[in-house]
């Protein structure tokens, strides 16, 4: 999708809109994921289990929840640009209007690189569970490849530009991402090498999954070493979209994911189905899929080296080509046979498998402590962790838990309930009351998919019944949700007791919408970033034609932001106090009105037209990200009234109004930000066409 060649004028028809709608939605489904799983391992997980005690799997899927939290917005806001060039043609990425087809490098491999250890982190992650089981030893080096892990996510956003070695950067910034690029091997090293340890110091056993790590050691490693040849720019220079980086690429994440996912399906397997391995067929298509991988993709670093470019569909005979992609073609029936045994041989092991009560493998981890195959409610009662999470004893731990001996063995009120923890501690605070079951979430999947049906036709006003229909959906949610009268600390079990999630400080709904403001936080930066690299690297500048508005409507549209989120906090403030906040609420409502009002003004009278210049195209994206929060800070504030109408707030219930809270202030500084750099982009324009030569 790279521009301009992915803008309207050089593929036409809908097929890119598909992928760019499509990937759009898939990102912030993604980024709803990293939400749940940051808010479930920080605040849901077992009592007791404080933050050096949880599992190692737990460390990697924070790690890679954060990275999608921080990683994916660029992507979404490089997708929603090109769609908005393609279907208005405001000019981002043209750059005979202001805009620069490196803009689109910059935002897609800003999520792109990330995503590579995104990948990655959690097959590693499966290793360290499943290793030490085969191993017959402890993993070696907790603490130090926790670490290490948290590297590789922190030194993965500064790669990106690794993809970009050939576009022409200033030298500085190439030795920069260059030996970022290299540095990046160490933390991977110390996980490997950690492993390794961990084989030697126990009594490894070549089971089934064992072997697939095997195959996983083999092709990971190899994948790394080319990689640190790609870090380096003369090299890159050469290889550079060649069918070498195509190899490399395959070796890193087949090697890296696929090998490590095939050896966790054979490991977790029988806890989902309770039955044994059948194995007739797990040996040949692990042996079909090594020796096929290695057959397919090697042999590109040879095509690779001999000059032959990725993503081009034929080629001339009688350059030395030619038997290498014949046997790379034989290599990938080869593989393809592997994938097929593979999945037949699960097929035969659901089916005629060994019955087989718990526990296969010996391992010491928690998920081993729930029946086999686990129920949908999966523990009876909440397990209390004083040690490591993965150095339990599940055969005795899980009947003592299938009796009752632990958290919430009973049920009351027909609630669905689990136990929140202190984030750092895992001392339990709160009892969460979830929802029931219910058909909302596919009713409003199926809305959302009308919405984006009708973006994809252009049926853009038609949209808005979808939209309103989303929007009403989760106000339907929300009733399900939440508690009309105060309750006294709930027993948990073992002499303990705990307020309802609605009355904790720190419910995880609240947790999450700092999450989700924190992931949207990233999005804007990224946009206001895009609008400073524009103005600074892009062609044909400065614009015609600037923005023209005096400091009133500008100053009214931040002034009411900023008031709205000081009266959402003063509603909180009352609530506590057992004072009505339906005033506050009133007035937030009004100021957020007021507010997008005034922004919608500066769109449509003060703007030039955003298809002129990519100047006025960023400003517009950026003024109508305003009235978006704005308009959301209306619909919180409106929520919070019905709310309090309906009797779910109280002096002690007061979560409702403190996420909504967390919304108005992000508008207000949001408005700030994206209004004051929308008024002071004129002055930077002039001022550099005065330094001009």
């Amino acid at each position: 999708m790279y521009t301009p060649l992915s803008s309207s004028a050089h593929t036409p028809g809908i097929n890119a809109d598909v992928w760019l709608l499509g990937i759009t939605f898939v990102e912030i489904s993604a980024m709803s994921a990293a939400v749940e799983t940051l808010v479930s391992i920080l605040k849901m997980r077992a009592p007791g289990m404080s933050l050096d005690k949880m599992p190692i799997f737990a460390w990697y899927l924070l790690v890679v929840a954060a990275m999608m939290l921080l990683g994916f917005p660029p992507m979404i806001l490089g997708s929603i640009l090109l769609e908005l060039e393609r279907a208005f043609d405001l000019p981002f990425f043209d750059p005979t209007r202001g805009g620069d087809s490196l803009l689109w490098q910059h935002l897609f491999w800003l999520f792109g690189h990330p995503e590579v250890y995104i990948i990655f982190l959690p097959a590693a992650g499966a290793i360290s569970t499943v290793l030490p089981v085969f191993a017959r030893h402890r993993l070696i080096g907790y603490r130090g490849i926790v670490v290490s892990a948290i590297a590789v996510g922190f030194l993965s956003f500064g790669l990106w530009v690794h993809h970009m070695f050939a576009v022409g950067i200033p030298h500085l910034a190439l030795a920069f991402f260059s030996a970022a690029s290299a540095l990046v091997a160490i933390p991977t090293a110390v996980q490997i090498f950690a492993w390794l340890a961990t084989l030697a110091k126990g009594r490894p056993r070549m089971d089934i999954p064992m072997l697939y790590l095997s195959g996983f050691f083999l092709i990971f490693v190899m994948g790394g070493l080319t990689g640190v040849m790609l870090a380096m720019v003369p090299f890159d220079w050469q290889a550079h979209d060649t069918h070498f980086v195509v190899a490399h690429l395959h070796y890193v994440l087949v090697g890296g994911f696929v090998f490590p996912m095939l050896a966790a399906a054979y490991y977790w397997l029988p806890h989902m189905t309770g039955r044994l391995s059948v194995r007739g067929l797990s040996v040949p298509a692990f042996w079909l899929l090594l020796i096929g991988f290695n057959m397919t993709f090697s042999l590109m670093h040879l095509t690779g080296l001999k000059g032959m470019p990725r993503r081009v569909s034929t080629y001339p005979g009688g350059v030395g080509w030619d038997w290498l992609n014949l046997l790379s073609s034989v290599g990938g029936f080869v593989l393809t046979m592997g994938f097929a045994l593979f999945v037949l041989d699960v097929v035969l092991h659901i089916k005629f498998g060994k019955p087989f009560r718990r526990n296969p493998w010996k391992a010491a981890s928690l998920e081993w402590a729930t029946p086999t195959p686990p129920p949908s409610y999966a523990f009876a009662s909440l397990p209390h962790i004083s040690e490591r999470a993965d150095l339990v004893d599940p055969e005795t731990l899980g009947p003592r838990l299938a009796a009752g001996d632990g958290y919430l063995g009973l049920a009351r009120n027909n609630w669905m309930e689990s136990l929140g923890v202190d984030m750092t501690t895992g001392k339990p605070d709160q009892v969460i009351i979830l929802p029931q079951p219910s058909y909302l979430p596919l009713l409003t999947a199926l809305a959302t998919g009308g919405f984006v049906l009708c973006l994809l036709f252009k049926l853009y006003w038609v949209s808005l019944v979808p939209l309103a229909l989303v929007l009403a959906l989760f106000m339907v949610w929300t009733r399900t949700s939440g508690l009309k009268h105060d309750t006294d600390l709930l027993p948990i079990g073992r002499n303990q007791s705990a307020p309802p999630h609605v009355q904790a400080a720190q419910a995880p709904s609240y947790l999450a919408m700092v999450f989700a403001l924190v992931g949207n936080g990233t999005l804007y930066v990224s946009l206001l970033f895009g609008t400073l690299f524009l103005w600074l690297v892009a062609p044909n500048w400065p614009p015609r034609e600037l923005i023209e508005t005096g400091l009133a409507v500008p100053a009214l549209a931040v002034t009411a932001s900023l008031l709205a989120a000081g009266l959402a906090r003063r509603a909180v403030r009352a609530l506590r106090d057992s004072r009505s906040p339906v005033p506050a609420l009133l007035g937030a409502t009004i100021a957020h009105l007021t507010a997008l009002g005034a922004t919608i003004w500066l769109v449509s009278t003060a703007l030039p037209d955003p298809t002129s210049h990519a100047y006025a195209a960023t400003s517009f994206v950026v003024l109508a990200y305003c009235a978006l929060h704005n308009a959301l800070g209306l619909i919180f504030a409106v929520f919070g009234l019905w709310r309090w109408h309906d009797g779910f707030l109280s002096a002690k219930r007061t979560l409702d109004l403190r996420i909504g809270s967390r919304l108005h202030d992000y508008t207000g500084l949001a408005s700030l930000a994206g209004v004051g750099l929308v008024l002071i982009m004129p002055k930077l324009v002039a001022m550099t066409e005065g330094l001009a030569p």
